[in-house]
């Protein structure tokens, strides 16, 4: 994730073309995880639960690292704090996966950013950073959005939770936990990383999936067709360039750029719910949803 910003000529337009190029490739990633929530719909109406299409996805997906670098699995099994990155992003994508596919997505989104928070509260055990009066900021912020967005419609009784409202806070926890991990084992080989994130994804996922299909809580998946082996290749592939999209654009941003056009998530995810009858925005999300982001756009801002 860290690389020496290219040299270019061509003055003015050589410096816009070497940040237009990694903006894009950040936004292609953000739009990739804004609208995943379609494919995982799609699937689960035939019949496969969005864990068990995780699972295989990220298989596929290990499956091409171990080709392209066979030596990145047994850098992270000798590296016992990759196993904290592998536990983070397996929890992030089953958690955010089954939310966006059982939950209101504009709803789900918005708790899952509440980054901020999660990661003022880790930075400080993990990275050593002390907290601030302006981290202390962003925690505020982001914990009036989620107050006003888990606040009952009519006033009453206990704050609003729901099965897809505490996937979206764990997933959105254990991404904070993933970023800050990625942070402090940032001197590893990004194949290692990347091996650690794919590999959690399907790890994770997988085991959750068994657990739940043994207890008859999911269904077993059923038997592959043509057209669901395609989706499930296709999904792995543009997983794959997503990742990779988002190497080369952070390698080549400022940190707090690269946060900054991340946020662009949750209007993709926000205006293609909306757009699909998948989520709704009301005005109490519309306000949760401004504090929230707000608090991510701090925290971009401060680059801390």
């Amino acid at each position: 994730m860290s690389a020496h910003l290219p040299t270019h000529s061509g003055g003015v337009a050589g410096l816009a073309t070497s940040r237009l190029l990694p903006a894009l490739a950040l936004v292609f990633n953000a739009f990739t995880w804004g609208v995943s929530w379609w494919p995982f719909r799609q699937l689960e109406q035939r019949g496969l639960h969005p864990l068990w299409v995780t699972a295989t996805t990220y298989l596929v997906a290990v499956a091409v690292l171990l080709l392209a670098r066979p030596r990145a699995l047994l850098e992270v099994l000798r590296t016992p704090t990759l196993w904290v990155l592998v536990v983070a992003a397996g929890t992030t994508n089953a958690t955010f996966n089954w939310a966006v596919t059982v939950g209101d997505v504009v709803r789900v989104v918005l708790l899952f950013y509440l980054m901020p928070l999660w990661a003022v509260l880790l930075a400080r055990p993990l990275l050593g950073e002390r907290i601030h009066p302006q981290a202390l900021l962003r925690v505020a912020l982001a914990l009036a959005g989620a107050l006003v967005v888990l606040w009952p419609t009519d006033g009453h009784g206990s704050l609003a939770l729901g099965a897809a409202d505490a996937l979206a806070l764990l997933g959105g926890f254990s991404f904070a936990l993933n970023n800050v991990m990625l942070r402090r084992e940032s001197q590893r080989s990004e194949s290692a990383r990347a091996m650690a994130m794919f590999g959690g994804g399907a790890v994770v996922s997988l085991a959750v999936a068994l657990l739940l299909t043994h207890s008859g809580q999911a269904s077993a998946p059923p038997a592959p067709t043509a057209a669901v082996v395609a989706s499930i290749l296709a999904l792995a592939a543009w997983f794959l360039a997503s990742n990779l999209a988002l190497q080369f654009g952070a390698a080549r941003l400022a940190a707090h750029t690269t946060a900054v056009v991340m946020i662009t998530e949750v209007f993709f995810a926000s205006g293609s719910a909306i757009a699909l009858g998948a989520g709704h925005l009301n005005g109490q999300n519309a306000v949760g949803g401004v504090l929230i982001v707000s608090a991510a756009a701090l925290a971009a801002w401060q680059g801390d």
